[in-house]
């Protein structure tokens, strides 16, 4: 079978799909994938045949960063989010005809396109264009549901998600016009994710229901069309992996803290809170650097500050995990069976923020409010016994990587060969 698989995003956004076709090209199927220029040779690790396409992911991670911080501490700043936005819209609005000819060359004659969160709207116009069958993936409950904001009715709570969803399919109506016109398509007259849904394209979930208690019921018509997978991670292994676990092992078991590829606004400060928040705790800090540059931050021997590491290994080994509510660390986090502090920068993390506090297994809050008095609470509240009693509880109730690829897997090829390119049974 021929798999294309096409997402734009940043590391973070680009594995889970990275992880599906190593398993499709272990399989012997016939791959290719398109990410952002810069994760190429990251890519190609797990797919060989990786071509990139629009802009650089790290071209938008500062404005992204700006973006959120502005919408959760002060919406009324219209002026501040509308540039944040235009920063972060504007690469990709100037790229999207780009991307749709670069997928229109690779998905001729291919038997399925693959597509992630970011890139889905365009992805489903050149599916419907050749008249193939679309598949996406779903690292968190895009789809209407009342589950990610439960303090709500849950009716409101599934209107409010899909009115999100709506106007950000408004923002880039314009663009995609544009592109339906070149592939000899009419105009939308339906957001991006409802045409996709109603097409019966297959929605691949990314993440295991035991992270959303009460998701599968709420979606119970469209199991077949929404199966849970499990969380998808390469577990690729790293130059410092034995430098790390020498210095795990040379002393108590330390707290991991990690902020993902948005860089941190200030580097020094923030290694200075970890350090002064651990020296209050008597506690150790491993910090994954990824992408902020702590080069310049000056900090005591208790702290130890690393590039990339594979988290599948070093989390097991941590007293407990710091870090932004990526959806790849935090299951990869719940699988290790350590509790979790969530600093969240954008929704998808504090979706998942939201998720850990609801299992009980962790606490979260923004990180533009954190301070050494917030983070030393936290840290003494998520170690408490209860909290790593019920970690290590669901960490039996969240899908092996491998079995989580194997499953994903299985699903496109079932749907190719099912030839379900309109509905799902």
């Amino acid at each position: 079978m021929k798999f294309v698989l096409a997402t734009w995003g940043s590391r973070g956004d680009i594995e889970p799909s990275a992880a599906v076709g190593r398993e499709l090209v272990r399989r012997g199927h016939d791959v290719c994938m398109a990410v952002p220029p810069d994760l190429i040779e990251f890519t190609q690790a797990a797919v060989p045949h990786t071509v990139g396409f629009g802009p650089n992911s790290r071209s938008i991670l500062d404005a992204h960063r700006d973006y959120w911080t502005c919408f959760f501490s002060s919406p009324w700043k219209l002026r501040r989010m509308a540039k944040a936005r235009s920063e972060i819209a504007g690469p990709l609005f100037r790229g999207w005809q780009e991307m749709s000819a670069t997928l229109m060359e690779l998905a001729d004659g291919a038997d399925l396109i693959f597509s992630g969160i970011n890139f889905e709207d365009a992805a489903a116009n050149v599916a419907e264009h050749f008249g193939i069958p679309m598949a996406t993936l779903h690292y968190f409950p895009l789809r209407p549901n009342a589950q990610v904001l439960p303090f709500l009715p849950a009716p409101v709570g599934r209107a409010i998600v899909q009115a999100f969803w709506w106007v950000s399919w408004r923002g880039t109506k314009k663009v995609e016009d544009v592109q339906r016109a070149e592939l000899g398509l009419p105009k939308a007259t339906h957001s991006a994710p409802r045409r996709i849904t109603e097409r019966g394209s297959l929605e691949i979930q990314a993440y295991d229901e035991a992270c959303f208690p009460g998701l599968a019921a709420d979606w119970a018509q469209s199991a077949a069309q929404r199966p849970f997978v499990g969380t998808l991670t390469l577990e690729l292994a790293t130059d410092t992996d034995d430098e790390v676990a020498s210095w795990i092992a040379s002393g108590t078991p330390p707290i991991f803290f990690g902020f993902g590829s948005i860089p941190v606004e200030s580097p020094s400060d923030t290694i200075a809170m970890i350090d002064a928040a651990c020296a209050r705790l008597g506690e150790r800090a491993l910090v994954g650097a990824a992408g902020t540059d702590f080069s310049n931050a000056p900090h005591s021997e208790r702290v130890k500050v690393v590039g990339l590491m594979n988290y599948a290994t070093v989390f097991p080994a941590c007293r407990a995990v710091v870090h932004h509510g990526g959806s790849s660390t935090t299951p990869i986090g719940m699988r290790a069976g350590v509790p979790q502090l969530i600093l969240f920068w954008d929704l998808v993390h504090a979706i998942y923020g939201a998720a850990v506090k609801r299992l009980k297994v962790g606490t979260a809050r923004r990180f533009s409010t954190v301070t050494e008095e917030s983070l030393v609470a936290d840290l003494r509240a998520i170690l408490a016994p209860d909290y790593v009693a019920r970690a290590r509880d669901l960490a039996t109730r969240i899908t092996e990587p491998a079995r989580s690829a194997a499953a994903a897997a299985d699903q496109l090829e079932d749907f190719v060969r099912q030839g379900q390119a309109g509905r799902v049974r």
